[in-house]
């Protein structure tokens, strides 16, 4: 009788299908503009090789942004609040623990997003995005509900708060301004100062200093 299983791609096709999609994320993070031949060379395969795997540069625009975001989603799935790492912990605890823990794997996958923005459609990019940021979605709406968390702004605006403060820290420590030892301390500190809830000053309205 004869199988209508698919059989088993053979190791060394899989081997360069990794090969291809590692040498091209580095490639699109150093050069957006990255040619296949240069991803080629970069993987050690050649052209025809490659295009035997990824047949457009689109094609392999999308697996390098899955890689990334796989990445991403495994770190922050482990520290995530509900039932991970950071789930015996208070709010602020959690989102401390999980900024320190992750905050250069999100940064890669902002730059990530940044290279392939152009060449991918928007809803695609969207949806690795919002997959990437669940856990942080889920710790602010918890932080809100129990009063640890500011709700005087809306939860969309504090996920994005967060996110751009990773970017513009690893962009400091590129740049040389920041100590990398002391870059997830410095952020940390700064990303609880802005999202955490604090009583309004007497006769201000909440949200002004």
């Amino acid at each position: 009788m004869v199988s209508d299983a698919p059989r088993p791609r053979r190791a060394d096709a899989e081997r360069n299908t990794a090969a291809i999609v590692d040498a091209g994320l580095d490639c699109f993070l150093i050069d957006p503009q990255a040619s296949m031949a240069a991803v080629a060379r970069a993987a050690g395969v050649s052209r025809v090789t490659l295009y035997s795997h990824f047949p457009t540069r689109e094609a392999l625009l999308d697996a390098a942004l899955d890689r990334a975001v796989d990445e991403a989603a495994a770190t922050l799935e482990a520290l995530d609040g509900e039932g991970g790492a950071a789930g015996e912990e208070g709010v602020e605890e959690a989102l401390g623990l999980l900024i320190r823990s992750s905050w250069r794997i999100l940064d890669r996958h902002s730059a990530v997003f940044a290279a392939v923005s152009a060449a991918l459609p928007p809803e695609r990019l969207r949806e690795r995005h919002d997959r990437i940021l669940a856990p942080v979605r889920r710790l602010i709406g918890r932080g809100r509900e129990s009063g640890e968390l500011r709700a005087d702004l809306s939860a969309d605006w504090l996920v994005t708060v967060v996110y751009s403060l990773v970017h513009a820290a690893a962009a400091e420590v590129q740049a040389g301004r920041m100590d990398p030892v002391e870059a997830p301390e410095i952020l940390t500190a700064t990303v609880l100062a802005a999202v955490t809830s604090h009583p309004a000053a007497p006769g201000r309205p909440p949200g002004q200093a």
